[in-house]
């Protein structure tokens, strides 16, 4: 998950299907650690949510049925902050004797935490767990790295396009329904309605642009042999960048306002009534409820270039994994089941809203809550993912796609240059990486 582009944790609904916390986790080689222990107190950091109650309590019920399988066992959860979660769990790899036996994670830090050697390979355990068969196949991808898996999917988030039907209506238009009628409606509305964003974007919104380089045909990079080649400046790459960042100007959203703008600013500006339309997640729906646009707003699958189409969107979200110092591997992989069945899964979009990994279960979530349709949507047309490389991280938080868009809309650069500039710190970070 991209976890800073998090609005607020959502408050509505889903339920999930079965635990299955009584199987027993076959074992690996790679523990890490010496020794099985089958008795002792499991520790378990999970991320601390904006309204962290209803997750709490979600937790405990799971925890509690795993205790009640597994006598002579307790779990203690420690809800850690997002923002600090980096320098806790490094220091947790690094010091093994004070370290969780599992761990929440966002899926964009898989690669990495591979890389450091803090995550056990729990492949043979997750494929022999029946639940495991209906997993999202993207939702699984984000717990693989070179072909074996660590962790388990929590939930899973994806962008959709939210718009303003009150605005909508008294314009005459529709919802776009390609990528072209989709810019050419936000510079429509802005020039009707010069108060309004047309559509809310962000030079620092680097989830809300991919999905339009995704649907030009254009990668982010390429793997071969194991090694990562950044492809952001391919010729259908640059057609995905020129589509956004014509978003960028006074016919739309001025880049003087929002080349600064991250998810988080752009969704905002849309629930109070700034825009008249914005990519914001499944997990933004609480958000948008508690603003001024309560009741005049719908969401449809962001378009992608040709009519019809569904543009990919990145698949973010959170796993579990298990520890490799943990010295309770097949406890530790049989808690990390009952923490992302199906059953917990369920109870989770009920509390919280989060998209359900399991595709049966996920379906049960649209049908009992309409807002969660077009994002169920959008998965089913095919979500992508980060490059599978450690050197993901340094990409991100070095900031080198929104630096690109930056220096794009502002003119400093053109297209070529600055994904050409954009490519070349890529494969510098994914060289790094190894």
């Amino acid at each position: 998950m991209k976890l800073s582009a998090r609005i607020a944790a959502p408050a509505a609904a889903l339920v999930l299907a079965g635990l299955t916390a009584t199987a027993c986790a076959p074992q690996t080689s790679d523990t890490g650690a010496e020794g099985d222990e089958k008795t002792g107190t499991l520790r378990v950091w999970l991320f601390q949510e904006v309204g962290n109650k209803p997750k709490e309590q979600v937790v405990d019920a799971a925890i509690a049925d795993f205790e009640k399988a597994h006598k002579g066992v307790k779990a203690e959860v420690e809800y850690i902050p997002v923002d600090t979660r980096a320098q806790r769990i490094k220091a947790a790899f690094n010091d093994p004797k004070s370290a969780p036996d599992l761990i929440e994670y966002g899926n964009t830090d898989t690669a990495g935490y591979v890389k450091d050697g803090g995550l056990a390979d729990v492949s043979k355990e997750f494929d022999a767990w029946d639940e495991a068969k209906d997993t999202d196949p993207t939702a699984r991808q984000s717990v693989t790295v070179g072909g074996k898996v660590y962790g388990a999917p929590l939930f899973v988030g994806v962008r959709a396009l939210y718009y303003r039907t009150d605005v909508f209506e008294e314009l005459g238009i529709e919802a776009p329904k390609s990528q072209a009628e989709l810019i050419s409606t936000a510079k429509k509305i802005h020039q009707k309605k010069p108060d309004l964003y047309g559509l809310a974007v962000g030079g620092a919104y680097t989830y809300g642009a991919v999905p339009f380089i995704w649907a030009n045909g254009g990668e982010l990079a390429e793997e071969s042999g194991g090694a990562y080649k950044a492809a952001i400046n391919s010729d259908k790459a640059r057609k995905g960048i020129e589509a956004y960042t014509s978003l960028f100007g006074d016919d739309n959203c001025p880049a003087a306002k929002c080349a600064a703008m991250g998810g988080n600013a752009t969704v905002t500006a849309f629930a109070s009534g700034k825009a008249a339309m914005a990519i914001g997640g499944d997990f933004s729906h609480a958000a948008v409820e508690a603003g001024a646009v309560k009741g005049k707003y719908a969401v449809v699958p962001l378009p992608g270039v040709e009519a019809g189409s569904i543009a990919p969107a990145f698949a973010g979200g959170n796993n579990i994994g298990v520890l490799r110092s943990s010295p309770h591997r097949t406890l530790a992989v049989d808690l990390m089941k009952s923490l992302t069945g199906k059953r917990t899964q369920e109870k989770m979009f009920d509390a919280m809203g989060f998209l359900p990994t399991y595709t049966d279960v996920r379906d049960a979530a649209a049908k009992k809550e309409p807002f969660v349709e077009p994002f169920v949507r959008t998965l089913g047309a095919g979500a992508k993912f980060v490059p599978a490389s450690s050197g993901w991280g340094t990409v991100d938080s070095s900031l080198v796609l929104p630096t690109m868009f930056q220096e794009i809309v502002s003119g400093r650069k053109d297209v070529a240059a600055a994904s050409d500039d954009a490519a070349k710190k890529m494969d510098a970070a994914f060289a790094d990486a190894g």
